[in-house]
């Protein structure tokens, strides 16, 4: 993916998702024809000239400073991820070289705590929210999707997905922002994994337009499991420290409640299958 097309694309969106209330710019009485902020309004705010903001977004100006980029992401109104996101996207990385069967193993340290949790769901990911390892009882849980293999794949593409997340739209727009914020674009296996899912789903197509960055690292999620019923789980995503480009969720529920003992039947029904 072109760096420079990249940044475009994402002061485009977000420009388009900011109003004149939030900036404190006057509506006035003619109507826009368009939604969010004009170029020259972004232009203005930022201190920089509509001709420069503009050559930005359609990629031909290639060297913005700290200093612009910084005032655009005020003027945007950018979190701390999504300004981290716009200065990457402006300096992107080297291209990958790293082979996937390295920086995709998983040790077998971690494999043997996570098979040492018999209450506890865990799952390891990368970058692309590819699934590395489940332990028992995350298999349990997500393995009679398919598919299952990616958790983008499995959110757009499983049939069944719409009813295993009561809350599919929070969800799956929770997981398109994760993997904007930890995605490298010089991955050419997230570029096929974005043209899969923007060829297939609609829905990604849209949540992908947005350009939302959030790398979520807790939240808590509600799961409709056709054996255990309703379950409702915390989760942690914790970074791999021997394997930075890998996460950890590790999910748990509440002591003594419904959700715990849904877990506990899980953990029952997936021992008699083995």
């Amino acid at each position: 993916m072109d760096g420079c097309r990249l940044l475009g694309d994402f002061l485009r969106a977000r420009r388009q998702m900011t109003t004149l209330e939030q900036v404190g710019l006057a509506r006035g009485d003619h109507r826009r024809r368009t939604p969010g902020l004009r170029r020259e309004e972004v232009a203005m705010l930022a201190g920089v000239s509509t001709d420069y903001y503009i050559r930005l977004e359609q990629g031909r100006e290639r060297h913005p400073s700290d200093q612009v980029l910084g005032a655009l992401a005020q003027v945007l109104q950018l979190d701390d991820e999504a300004t981290a996101h716009l200065h990457e996207l402006a300096r992107p990385r080297q291209p990958w070289l790293m082979p996937a069967d390295r920086t995709d193993r998983v040790s077998p340290t971690l494999l043997r705590l996570m098979g040492s949790w018999s209450e506890t769901p865990a799952v390891v990911v990368n970058r692309r929210l590819d699934v590395l390892a489940r332990n028992r009882l995350a298999n349990a849980l997500y393995g009679w999707l398919d598919p299952s293999d990616n958790m983008l794949r499995l959110t757009f593409l499983a049939p069944e997905a719409r009813e295993f997340y009561p809350d599919w739209e929070k969800d799956a727009a929770s997981k398109t922002a994760q993997l904007r914020a930890a995605a490298d674009y010089a991955d050419p296996l997230l570029i096929e994994l974005v043209k899969e899912l923007s060829q297939a789903s609609e829905d990604f197509c849209r949540m992908w337009a947005r350009y939302d960055v959030q790398a979520t690292t807790c939240d808590t999620v509600r799961f409709r499991h056709p054996e255990a019923g309703d379950l409702t789980l915390n989760y942690e995503a914790l970074t791999v420290n021997s394997a930075p480009s890998q996460a950890l969720f590790v999910f748990q529920a509440e002591p003594d409640s419904p959700s715990e003992a849904a877990l506990a039947r899980l953990d029952k029904i997936s021992a008699e299958t083995e």
